[in-house]
């Protein structure tokens, strides 16, 4: 699942200890394993050997130029929803050519900029959005390639802010109306029907919903290819993870692992290839948080412990600018300690230096006795962590570190005072 262990009482990072990471680099601090991405990325690789396929990483989980680099060197494609994404995988060393270009409001600006960079695809999710591609391509005398977002109406039974599969959603086309949109691209000079796409939401760990939009679409991907002559079948992303692995006890046993079992790339594969197999179209997939949420976790330090009559505040450096998924979805993301501790749990508040109620990381979670200047790690915290970061209260922005082996590269400077004005100018 990841490449984060103890070792010798300390929390390590493949072969690097994340104590002496910490020493160096300061918190909070974001740390990647390179290993755990690659095992990840080639795991959907082998299984979806058995068809034409390709990988579109959806960046937006982590956008990250070493991420994004060591990806495009195992071929990745990227699944992308701007142009400064795009300029991103450019930047990377990966191909426009091998970028779908999904998202429901592009602009006049971002779509003649990834016409120039011969992306491979557009996902179109509006009439308005087709007409507008096929007006810039005829200015620049191209044929732009799309695929339209097909809105299945499956419900992926996920958090409702990232479920996009049904007729709720601001997402792609309702099913029933897709036939007559392609009909209308047909006729339109300057449109490439390239193929048709789906996506029925994020963090599903159930290979049940997939297998049922795969099903729904298989009858209307075929219809497509008979008459457009579509060349891929885009099945979206989605594929979850787990979040509370080594989840504590309150028995004492504070690392008690649990058995739960996770959504593997074999048992995806068991449930939609069959349905795929015989399309006779390539098929692309675009996970995210599959691939970068298990590989990085964030290094924090104790700054405070307050105890009142009713709770046990940990006030840490790291805040709900650094990772705000607990404050934004009510997320769990598991909370170890650095150097390994033993005894009785303290039911405790973990919560951040921001100035807002809502900037905590968890609530009466059984955590080892903890004090003043103690490092704690965030666990699986390298999807969705820096990639939604800000500056707010003029907090300055972690490092990032990616470590292969015993190698360990800065893959972004901490911010220092002075970039939080850059760019700005007093009255």
């Amino acid at each position: 699942m990841h490449h984060f262990h103890y070792k010798k009482g300390a929390l390590h990072v493949e072969g690097v200890s994340l104590e002496v990471l910490a020493d160096n680099y300061g918190t909070p601090l974001y740390v990647y394993s390179a290993q755990t991405l690659l095992d990840h990325y080639n795991g959907l690789d082998k299984v979806l050997a058995p068809v034409d396929h390709m990988i579109c990483y959806a960046m937006k989980a982590n956008s990250n130029l070493a991420v994004l680099s060591l990806l495009a060197k195992q071929g990745s494609g990227f699944d992308i929803v701007s142009a400064g994404e795009l300029y991103r995988v450019i930047k990377a060393g990966g191909k426009a050519s091998r970028c779908v270009f999904a998202g429901v409001g592009k602009t006049a600006g971002e779509i003649e900029y990834a016409l120039k960079q011969k992306v491979y695809s557009f996902t179109v999710e509006s009439s308005a959005e087709l007409e507008l591609i096929n007006k810039i391509a005829a200015r620049l005398k191209v044929k732009a390639p799309v695929a339209i977002r097909v809105n299945p109406n499956v419900d992926a039974k996920t958090h409702a802010k990232i479920t996009t599969g049904t007729y709720e959603n601001k997402f792609g086309i309702p099913f029933e109306e897709i036939s007559s949109l392609y009909a209308k691209a047909a006729r339109l000079k300057n449109i490439w029907l390239r193929g048709v796409q789906m996506h029925i939401g994020s963090q599903i760990t159930s290979v049940a919903p997939f297998k049922k939009a795969v099903q729904k679409m298989v009858p209307l991907v075929l219809e497509l290819k008979k008459k457009f002559k579509i060349e891929y079948f885009d099945v979206g992303g989605g594929l979850g993870i787990v979040y509370d692995h080594a989840l504590q006890s309150g028995s004492g046993d504070w690392w008690a692992k649990q058995t739960k079992a996770p959504l593997t790339p074999k048992v995806y594969a068991d449930a939609v290839m069959p349905l795929l197999k015989d399309l006779g179209l390539r098929i692309l997939l675009e996970p995210g948080r599959f691939i970068a949420g298990n590989a990085g976790v964030l290094v924090s330090e104790v700054v405070y412990v307050k105890k009142t009559k009713k709770k046990n505040f940990v006030i840490v450096d790291a805040a709900m600018n650094d990772l705000i998924r607990p404050a934004f979805y009510e997320s769990f993301h598991e909370i170890v300690p650095l150097m390994k501790k033993t005894g009785k749990t303290i039911p405790s508040d973990v919560v951040g230096p921001v100035c807002e109620s809502g900037d905590t990381f968890c609530k009466e979670r059984p955590l080892p006795p903890l004090q003043q200047k103690d490092r704690i790690v965030f666990m699986s915290a390298g999807a969705y962590g820096f990639v939604m970061a800000s500056n707010y209260n003029s907090r300055p922005m972690a490092a990032e570190l990616l470590v292969k082996g015993e190698k360990i590269h800065l893959a972004r400077q901490r911010q220092k005072l002075e970039d939080l004005v850059r760019g700005e100018k007093a009255g």
